[in-house]
């Protein structure tokens, strides 16, 4: 008889291969183990509606929905204004401001892809206007965009800790020093193809004009103080802090900018359900593939086979971040979280590594993920934005890839970067 570990996972790949969508194979390969091995395909429904039945999240929907709300509203466009005043005038400035507002709107937004798309669609021509290359401006947002994961409010943190039963809170602490360390990262490879490119920035901004540019972007300035010193400062949950959110986003396209009206709340309800029920379908189906493993016992060998190849800490780790990066290019996070987490967490107790920081590094490497083709969710945003060719904004993210690759390995060799913060808050 086959070992229902490589059947499981070689009708997965297989699937994936021949072209069929992650969420088919996901839910045909459960849905056949379900009647093959006699595990009942009426648990279907109930295992489903069990994996997206979870209070935290909530926090999803809504982060989505603050996204596009904040998005249209035009948070992002006064912090890039503000960014370039101050350090658009430097070789490379452009690109240091995109990587800055990604970071900045990251503290807003949830997702990469809402990163990409609300800086993308300020900086990506003005960088083209400058003379820089629109693959470069391009591959160089969606680059920053990954900073968006790590940086709370995270979509991908909810996810994992309803997984692994992680305080959210704490995730979301972590994630910030990693989150800014990769922005600093990409800084590197900025300068320096701008400084062989000869590409440059704006004028210097005067005092006066910083001063307004400051004044005029105080609504976005001021969102991050109110969503994350709400949840650090025990106002509110992370899944509360997502409610906020929207209401803030509409309170200021409303009242403040007046730039939003109801017409505009139909567009952005629709593109948020549409975002949501494709993150939760996949929610639903990746728990039902993560559940079919584990009864069959699959999960389990799997994390002893990586034991049985090594009992150095250090090489497993190496092995399992070679296994997410090539998993990166393949699968959405939410996908890896479902089948590679049950396979980890007995990993984790064997070695006693933290949750948390492991959480962490995992999520940086699918951060990543986001840029490596063929599934790039980035990088696909970014190239519709730019009117240019996916091949063309390959061509010139390598430089940002190995620099994010640099981050990941001091998350990884230097668990303090994530443990430090949520332990100086006394979050737990």
């Amino acid at each position: 008889m086959i070992e229902p570990g490589l059947f499981l996972f070689g009708l997965f790949l297989l699937l994936l291969f021949v072209g069929v969508p992650i969420l088919t194979s996901i839910g045909v390969t459960a849905l056949l183990f379900l009647w093959t091995f006699n595990l009942g395909l009426q648990v279907t429904a109930s295992n489903v509606y069990a994996n997206i039945a979870k209070f935290p999240l909530l926090a999803i929907p809504f982060f989505i929905l603050a996204g596009f709300v904040m998005d249209r509203a035009g948070l992002s466009r006064g912090l890039v204004h503000l960014l370039n005043l101050i350090i658009g005038p430097v070789r490379g400035g452009l690109g240091l401001v995109a990587v800055g507002g990604c970071v900045f709107f990251g503290a807003i937004s949830g997702t990469g892809p809402a990163d990409t798309a609300a800086i993308g669609t300020v900086m990506i021509p003005a960088m083209v206007r400058r003379g820089y290359a629109v693959g470069f401006a391009a591959a160089l947002v969606a680059a920053a965009a990954t900073t968006d994961v790590l940086i709370p409010p995270s979509v991908a943190f909810v996810v994992y800790a309803v997984i692994t039963e992680t305080s959210v809170s704490r995730l979301f602490a972590a994630g910030v020093l990693p989150g800014l360390l990769m922005g600093l990262a990409l800084i590197v490879p900025v300068i320096w193809i701008s400084r062989r490119r000869g590409w440059g920035g704006e004028p210097w901004g005067t005092a006066r004009e910083i001063a307004a540019a400051a004044w005029g972007a105080k609504w976005g300035l001021v969102a991050p103080v109110v969503i994350l010193g709400g949840i650090y400062g025990g106002v509110f949950t992370p899944t509360e802090a997502a409610v906020v959110a929207v209401g803030y986003g509409l309170f200021v396209g409303f009242v403040v900018f007046r730039n939003l009206g109801f017409r505009d709340l139909y567009e952005i309800f629709r593109d948020s359900a549409v975002a949501t029920s494709v993150v939760m379908i996949v929610v639903g189906f990746a728990g039902l593939f993560a559940w079919t493993g584990s009864t069959l016992g699959v999960m389990d060998r799997a994390a002893k086979a990586l034991l049985g190849f090594s009992d150095n800490p250090y090489v497993i780790l190496l092995l399992l971040n070679v296994m997410l990066i090539v998993a990166g290019m393949l699968l959405d996070a939410i996908s890896i979280y479902y089948v590679f987490v049950p396979i980890f967490l007995p990993l984790m107790k064997q070695f006693g590594w933290d949750p948390v920081w492991f959480g962490v590094m995992m999520t940086v490497n699918l951060a990543i993920g986001t840029i490596t083709p063929p599934v790039a969710v980035n990088l696909y945003v970014a190239s519709r934005i730019a009117g240019t060719s996916m091949e063309e904004i390959s061509r010139w993210v390598l430089p940002f890839f190995v620099a994010l690759l640099a981050a990941l390995v001091l998350v990884i060799y230097i668990p303090a970067l994530s443990l430090w913060l949520p332990d100086a808050l006394g979050i737990r």
